[in-house]
């Protein structure tokens, strides 16, 4: 799928229905694994490997928030256009070696009045 291919009559791809189906994925992975959490490794078209922490939709308008740890151990963000993304890999976690990627919580439904 190219972010740059669009069929006439069709919608565009949303960006938020992306991540959810990559956090379904992340989610299905881990629940058939023996690992509490899943690592998921990002690929960019530059060859570049990130370790990825969160994924989010925002800012949107084709762009997409990789969330990264960086050397020291805090986490970076990253805002790259959807279409940089060649592979997500995913692999049973290991905190000591493969840190885990964090599902968002679950929204529940909004509070009555």
């Amino acid at each position: 799928m190219s972010p740059d291919f669009w069929v006439p009559g069709t919608a565009e791809p949303s960006l938020d229905a992306f991540v959810d189906r990559v956090h379904s994925q992340i989610e299905r992975y881990t629940a058939t694994h023996t690992a509490e959490q899943t690592h998921v490794v990002v690929e960019l078209g530059d060859g570049e490997r990130l370790t990825l922490h969160a994924l989010s939709g925002e800012p949107g308008f084709g762009f997409l928030t990789l969330s990264v740890s960086a050397a020291e151990g805090n986490a970076e963000e990253l805002i790259v256009p959807v279409g940089a993304i060649r592979r997500i890999a995913l692999g049973p976690a290991d905190e000591s070696r493969r840190p885990g990627f964090v599902l968002p919580k679950e929204r529940g439904p909004e509070p009555a009045a």
